[in-house]
C-alpha cells in the first residue's frame, strides 16, 4: 500500500511480506513534539506498555520522554538516565492502572550480566509503562515492543517520525495517535 509520507495514515510498511502497522508524522518545531506526547499520554493502554525510541543522538528521544513525562503528570526535575540506566518517575497520570514510568537509557549498556544484577527483569515483569532510549544495545534481553517510535532529525527543529505498532497492544495505542 502506498500513502504519502506524513500524513498521520496508519500504512503497511517494513520488510516485503512481513508488513507491520505504522503512522508517519512531521514534527515542525518542539511544540509537535509535546502535543504529540499529549496524545500519547491521553491513551489508558500507555500505563503498561513497552516503547521503544530510535534515533541518533540529537534526534530528540529524551525530550519526547520529558514532555511525555509531563503530560503524564511527573512534576519536578526530570533526567536523563544516561549514566544510571533507567530512572523511575511516578506518574499520577497512568492511574489506576499503574503509576510508575521506567525511563531506559541503554546508551551506555555493555554487559547482559548487569540486566539480572539491576534487577531490569523484575522490572519488565512488573506493571508500570517502561520507555527505552538505545533498546538495540538491550535487544535480545527485551520483550517485543508494543510501539517503536523512530526519529530522524532534518535540522534543528524539524524532525520526521515514523511509529510501529509490534503488537497488538500497540496497534491499540498507534491507532489513538
Amino acid at each position: 500500500m502506498t500513502v504519502a509520507p506524513h500524513t498521520g495514515q496508519i500504512v503497511e510498511s517494513g520488510t516485503p511480506g512481513a508488513a507491520e502497522p505504522a503512522r508517519h508524522f512531521t514534527w515542525h518545531s518542539e511544540d509537535d513534539t509535546a502535543a504529540f506526547a499529549r496524545r500519547l499520554a491521553a491513551q489508558p493502554q500507555l500505563a503498561n506498555a513497552f516503547v521503544t525510541l530510535h534515533g541518533d543522538l540529537g534526534a530528540g528521544k529524551t525530550t519526547l520522554v520529558r514532555h511525555l513525562l509531563r503530560a503524564l503528570g511527573v512534576e519536578g526535575r526530570i533526567k536523563s538516565p544516561t549514566y544510571a540506566v533507567v530512572e523511575p518517575h511516578e506518574a499520577p497520570g497512568l492511574a489506576p492502572h499503574a503509576t510508575t514510568v521506567w525511563h531506559f537509557d541503554f546508551y551506555r549498556f555493555d554487559d547482559p550480566r548487569e540486566w539480572e544484577d539491576a534487577g531490569f527483569r523484575d522490572i519488565f515483569a512488573n506493571p508500570g509503562l517502561k520507555v527505552a532510549e538505545w533498546p538495540e544495545k538491550a535487544a535480545a534481553l527485551t520483550p517485543p515492543a508494543d510501539l517503536a517510535i523512530h526519529i530522524e532529525a532534518i535540522d534543528d527543529t524539524e524532525r520526521t517520525v515514523t511509529v510501529h505498532a509490534h503488537t497488538a497492544y500497540g496497534l491499540h495505542l498507534l491507532q489513538g495517535l
